[in-house]
């Protein structure tokens, strides 16, 4: 028996309606899969500060000349413990092994004059965190 080809405009052959119908089945379980992937990957890291800074500077009076002798705080918002230094005979600071997974508040006091409180935050990558503290 011989076939012939279908003329043109005809409905396809029950063959290609299967086969099509298996290629959208295919397609379709592909998307879902990488749907589900997407789903159940863990998010994308962002950077994590683990480890110790340093943080140092110097105190300044209201002038901009270095203030020896200021006493100079650091205290972690976390524990709530205060460190302190006095500055050296120029002005300069130095706080060494500073959590870099917590905030922290910088001050300085000498003579009943106060510097602003700056924040070194967490999110602050730079493992050494330099800075100047105006006395006001």
């Amino acid at each position: 028996m011989k076939t012939s080809p279908a003329p043109c405009g005809s409905a396809p052959s029950a063959a290609v309606k299967m086969l099509a119908g298996l290629a959208f089945s295919i397609l379709t379980a592909g998307a879902a899969s990488l749907t589900v992937a997407a789903l159940l990957s863990p998010a994308p890291a962002h950077a994590q500060n683990i480890g110790q800074r340093v943080v140092d500077g110097v105190v300044v009076d209201a002038t901009g000349a270095a203030a020896p002798g200021a006493t100079v705080f650091l205290k972690d918002l976390k524990t709530k413990l205060i460190r302190s230094f006095t500055s050296d005979p120029s002005g300069k600071f130095r706080f060494t092994q500073v959590d870099m997974a917590e905030d922290h508040e910088l001050w300085a006091e000498k003579a009943g004059h106060k510097s602003p409180v700056k924040t070194v935050s967490q999110w602050d990558a730079r493992k050494d965190f330099e800075t100047e503290l105006k006395l006001k």
